[in-house]
């Protein structure tokens, strides 16, 4: 029986098929590429990581065997500082938590080695002015001291919050202090020009107050979870 190519049952029909042809392609290709998506966001995270450490400018292979070198453990801890899992196994712990499910019952934390030295990298993750925001902040051996520090965005403005993901604004957080001598927290992000204590505060982002905020609010928050666990060490 032929159809009328005018009647409705044929566009129900027509329209049917091509959805499910679209869905089976979009699929087909969701299916096909995934493992390499996985890759890259795997990269991704690696380069991120060693930027923390101050490791930048490698290409994919290159960070794949630094981080290798560098990185020794992936800990799940939590903010009682106890440690849940003990990461001794590259990529299996803490490597695999996602920022959704970061909090103070779950926090990873990579144990690294850099020129010999001893450096903590914390995870962090958090809100700016338009989307999430996250980060890792590498501390030194001491457990204060910040030795390097990386963070990105989901959708902050261009030429204002995105700017938190340059180095320059990174850089200015080497060599602060995260602790105090009695552990309180005390790095922060401060309006910009109002810095008065450069052992500690880090000029915020001109024009970009809510994002410089939202980097505050992260690490005032993250580092008061971590701190038990770096109290022990």
């Amino acid at each position: 029986m032929k159809l009328n190519t005018n009647s409705n049952t044929y566009t129900i029909l027509y329209a049917t098929g091509v959805v499910v042809v679209v869905a089976f392609l979009l699929a087909f290709a969701y299916a096909a590429l995934k493992d390499r998506s996985d890759a890259n966001e795997r990269i991704d995270k690696k380069q991120q990581i060693l930027a923390a450490l101050n490791i930048r400018g490698l290409d994919k292979a290159a960070v794949e065997d630094k981080y290798k070198e560098v990185v020794l453990q992936d800990l799940i801890v939590n903010a009682q500082g106890d440690v849940l899992k003990e990461g001794k196994e590259q990529d299996k712990d803490g490597f695999t938590v996602e920022r959704k499910n970061m909090g103070p019952d779950c926090l990873p934390i990579y144990i690294c080695s850099v020129g010999g030295a001893k450096k903590y990298v914390l995870p962090m993750a958090g809100k700016g002015l338009w989307g999430g925001i996250w980060g890792f902040v590498a501390l030194d051996e001491d457990g204060r001291t910040v030795f390097g520090s990386y963070f990105s965005h989901e959708s902050e403005t261009a030429g204002l919050g995105a700017l938190i993901k340059e180095q320059k604004f990174q850089d200015e957080f080497a060599g602060k202090k995260a602790y105090a001598d009695d552990g309180a927290v005390v790095l922060t992000v401060v309006k910009s020009g109002a810095v008065q204590d450069k052992s500690k505060e880090v000029d915020g982002i001109t024009g970009a107050t809510l994002t410089s905020n939202g980097v505050r609010d992260m690490i005032l928050e993250y580092l008061a979870h971590y701190k038990a666990f770096l109290s022990k060490k």
